[in-house]
Protein backbone atom coordinates (compact mmCIF):
# COMPACT_ATOMS: atom_id res chain seq x y z
CA UNK A 1 0.00 0.00 0.00
CA UNK A 2 1.25 3.45 -1.00
CA UNK A 3 1.09 6.41 1.80
CA UNK A 4 3.12 9.02 3.76
CA UNK A 5 4.87 9.32 7.13
CA UNK A 6 3.14 12.05 8.93
CA UNK A 7 2.51 13.97 12.63
CA UNK A 8 -0.52 14.43 14.51
CA UNK A 9 -0.93 17.81 15.08
CA UNK A 10 -4.75 17.21 17.28
CA UNK A 11 -8.37 17.16 16.87
CA UNK A 12 -10.94 19.81 15.87
CA UNK A 13 -14.13 19.04 13.88
CA UNK A 14 -15.88 20.25 10.58
CA UNK A 15 -19.12 20.99 9.53
CA UNK A 16 -20.76 18.35 6.99
CA UNK A 17 -22.54 19.30 3.57
CA UNK A 18 -25.95 18.04 5.71
CA UNK A 19 -24.57 20.54 9.13
CA UNK A 20 -23.61 17.64 11.13
CA UNK A 21 -20.55 18.35 13.20
CA UNK A 22 -17.91 15.70 12.52
CA UNK A 23 -14.97 15.17 15.12
CA UNK A 24 -11.81 14.79 13.01
CA UNK A 25 -7.72 14.20 13.41
CA UNK A 26 -5.43 17.26 11.64
CA UNK A 27 -2.27 15.20 10.52
CA UNK A 28 0.94 17.07 9.10
CA UNK A 29 1.64 14.23 6.44
CA UNK A 30 4.95 14.91 4.68
CA UNK A 31 6.53 16.52 2.63
CA UNK A 32 8.41 12.97 2.36
CA UNK A 33 11.83 12.26 0.76
CA UNK A 34 12.36 8.75 -1.20
CA UNK A 35 15.08 7.51 0.61
CA UNK A 36 15.52 4.43 -0.57
CA UNK A 37 14.13 2.11 -3.79
CA UNK A 38 14.19 -2.02 -2.45
CA UNK A 39 14.59 -3.79 -5.79
CA UNK A 40 14.25 -7.95 -6.27
CA UNK A 41 17.48 -8.31 -7.58
CA UNK A 42 18.96 -6.69 -4.53
CA UNK A 43 16.77 -7.01 -1.56
CA UNK A 44 14.65 -10.08 -2.70
CA UNK A 45 11.30 -7.50 -2.77
CA UNK A 46 9.89 -4.29 -3.99
CA UNK A 47 9.51 -1.37 -1.67
CA UNK A 48 10.16 2.02 -1.27
CA UNK A 49 12.09 3.92 1.92
CA UNK A 50 10.89 7.42 2.33
CA UNK A 51 11.76 9.98 5.88
CA UNK A 52 9.94 12.59 7.85
CA UNK A 53 11.17 15.09 9.87
CA UNK A 54 14.46 17.24 9.40
CA UNK A 55 17.18 16.35 11.90
CA UNK A 56 20.88 17.81 12.85
CA UNK A 57 23.50 16.40 11.46
CA UNK A 58 25.12 16.63 15.21
CA UNK A 59 22.72 13.63 16.03
CA UNK A 60 22.66 11.74 13.02
CA UNK A 61 25.36 8.77 12.89
CA UNK A 62 27.95 8.50 10.29
CA UNK A 63 26.15 5.75 8.41
CA UNK A 64 22.94 7.36 8.69
CA UNK A 65 24.79 10.48 6.78
CA UNK A 66 25.86 8.80 4.08
CA UNK A 67 22.32 6.94 3.66
CA UNK A 68 21.08 10.81 3.22
CA UNK A 69 23.40 12.21 0.98
CA UNK A 70 23.36 9.53 -1.66
CA UNK A 71 19.59 10.34 -1.34
CA UNK A 72 20.29 14.50 -2.22
CA UNK A 73 18.40 15.37 1.01
CA UNK A 74 18.83 16.42 4.77
CA UNK A 75 19.49 13.79 7.92
CA UNK A 76 15.53 13.03 8.78
CA UNK A 77 13.96 11.50 11.96
CA UNK A 78 11.63 9.01 10.90
CA UNK A 79 11.90 6.44 7.67
CA UNK A 80 9.25 3.78 6.65
CA UNK A 81 9.03 1.58 4.06
CA UNK A 82 5.78 1.02 1.79
CA UNK A 83 5.20 -1.06 -1.20
CA UNK A 84 3.26 -0.51 -4.40
CA UNK A 85 4.17 3.08 -4.39
CA UNK A 86 3.79 4.93 -7.25
CA UNK A 87 7.02 5.32 -9.80
CA UNK A 88 9.82 7.35 -7.72
CA UNK A 89 13.22 8.24 -7.87
CA UNK A 90 16.10 8.11 -5.43
CA UNK A 91 15.64 11.66 -3.68
CA UNK A 92 11.84 12.80 -4.76
CA UNK A 93 9.57 14.17 -2.50
CA UNK A 94 6.24 13.17 -1.89
CA UNK A 95 3.37 15.26 -0.76
CA UNK A 96 -0.07 15.43 0.79
CA UNK A 97 -1.27 15.74 -2.94
CA UNK A 98 -1.08 11.77 -3.32
CA UNK A 99 -4.25 12.00 -1.26
CA UNK A 100 -7.84 12.81 -2.19
CA UNK A 101 -10.92 13.70 -0.56
CA UNK A 102 -13.23 10.88 0.24
CA UNK A 103 -10.23 8.32 0.38
CA UNK A 104 -10.15 5.99 2.86
CA UNK A 105 -6.86 5.27 4.61
CA UNK A 106 -5.57 2.73 7.55
CA UNK A 107 -3.38 4.90 10.17
CA UNK A 108 -0.50 3.66 12.61
CA UNK A 109 1.01 5.01 15.30
CA UNK A 110 2.05 4.18 18.92
CA UNK A 111 -1.15 4.39 21.58
CA UNK A 112 -0.80 6.90 24.75
CA UNK A 113 1.52 5.30 27.64
CA UNK A 114 -0.80 4.91 30.81
CA UNK A 115 1.95 3.12 32.97
CA UNK A 116 1.19 -0.20 34.74
CA UNK A 117 -2.45 -0.05 35.63
CA UNK A 118 -4.95 -2.69 37.33
CA UNK A 119 -6.90 -5.35 35.83
CA UNK A 120 -10.45 -2.89 36.36
CA UNK A 121 -9.01 0.15 33.73
CA UNK A 122 -6.97 -2.27 31.78
CA UNK A 123 -9.48 -4.94 30.99
CA UNK A 124 -12.47 -3.39 31.77
CA UNK A 125 -13.31 -5.88 35.44
CA UNK A 126 -16.04 -4.83 37.56
CA UNK A 127 -14.41 -5.58 40.62
CA UNK A 128 -15.11 -7.98 43.45
CA UNK A 129 -18.36 -7.99 44.90
CA UNK A 130 -20.10 -4.60 46.33
CA UNK A 131 -19.31 -2.97 49.69
CA UNK A 132 -22.65 -4.18 51.28
CA UNK A 133 -20.95 -7.35 51.85
CA UNK A 134 -18.28 -6.79 54.41
CA UNK A 135 -16.03 -5.52 51.27
CA UNK A 136 -13.16 -3.81 53.15
CA UNK A 137 -10.90 -2.56 50.26
CA UNK A 138 -10.76 -5.48 47.74
CA UNK A 139 -13.71 -3.32 45.15
CA UNK A 140 -11.03 -2.79 42.18
CA UNK A 141 -9.50 -6.10 42.85
CA UNK A 142 -9.03 -8.69 40.31
CA UNK A 143 -10.57 -11.73 42.66
CA UNK A 144 -9.92 -15.49 42.60
CA UNK A 145 -7.08 -16.98 39.94
CA UNK A 146 -8.87 -19.72 39.93
CA UNK A 147 -5.78 -22.03 40.40
CA UNK A 148 -5.60 -25.12 42.65
CA UNK A 149 -2.43 -27.54 43.49
CA UNK A 150 -3.29 -28.63 39.98
CA UNK A 151 -1.60 -26.85 37.78
CA UNK A 152 -0.12 -24.65 40.65
CA UNK A 153 0.73 -22.06 38.18
CA UNK A 154 -0.62 -18.99 36.59
CA UNK A 155 -1.08 -19.86 32.64
CA UNK A 156 0.06 -17.53 29.90
CA UNK A 157 -2.92 -14.86 28.82
CA UNK A 158 -4.46 -14.43 32.37
CA UNK A 159 -5.56 -10.97 32.06
CA UNK A 160 -3.95 -9.30 35.09
CA UNK A 161 -2.30 -6.05 36.00
CA UNK A 162 0.58 -4.83 33.84
CA UNK A 163 1.79 -1.98 31.48
CA UNK A 164 -1.09 -0.61 29.54
CA UNK A 165 -0.62 1.57 26.51
CA UNK A 166 2.61 2.47 24.55
CA UNK A 167 2.24 -0.32 21.61
CA UNK A 168 1.69 -0.01 18.28
CA UNK A 169 -2.11 0.35 16.87
CA UNK A 170 -3.39 0.64 13.65
CA UNK A 171 -7.09 1.64 12.82
CA UNK A 172 -8.32 0.88 9.71
CA UNK A 173 -10.78 2.67 6.87
CA UNK A 174 -11.34 6.07 8.05
CA UNK A 175 -12.33 8.63 5.81
CA UNK A 176 -10.52 12.17 4.37
CA UNK A 177 -12.76 14.61 4.95
CA UNK A 178 -10.28 17.30 3.47
CA UNK A 179 -6.90 18.43 2.41
CA UNK A 180 -4.97 21.34 2.85
CA UNK A 181 -1.52 21.01 0.93
CA UNK A 182 -0.33 24.76 1.45
CA UNK A 183 -0.12 23.35 4.89
CA UNK A 184 0.48 19.71 4.06
CA UNK A 185 -2.58 18.83 6.17
CA UNK A 186 -4.79 16.27 5.86
CA UNK A 187 -8.13 16.33 8.62
CA UNK A 188 -9.18 12.35 8.91
CA UNK A 189 -12.32 11.21 9.87
CA UNK A 190 -12.37 10.08 13.78
CA UNK A 191 -9.20 9.94 16.65
CA UNK A 192 -6.18 7.81 15.92
CA UNK A 193 -3.43 6.49 18.66
CA UNK A 194 -0.68 8.90 19.47
CA UNK A 195 -0.10 11.76 21.44
CA UNK A 196 0.33 15.22 20.00
CA UNK A 197 3.51 15.16 17.94
CA UNK A 198 3.64 11.66 17.61
CA UNK A 199 4.56 10.10 14.22
CA UNK A 200 2.30 8.11 12.10
CA UNK A 201 2.44 6.25 8.67
CA UNK A 202 -0.77 7.18 6.34
CA UNK A 203 -1.66 4.33 4.45
CA UNK A 204 -4.71 4.20 1.07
Amino acid sequence: MSGLIGKKIGMTSVYSAEGKNIPCTVIEAGPCVVTQIRTVEKDSYEAVQIAYDDKSEKHTTGSLLGHFKKAGTTPKRKMAEFKDMPEVNLGDTLTVDMFSEEDWVDVTGISKGKGFQGVVKRHGFGGVGGQTHGQHNRQRKPGSLGASSYPSRVFPGKRLPGRMGGEQVKVLNLKVLKIIPENNLILVKGSIPGAKGAYLTIEK
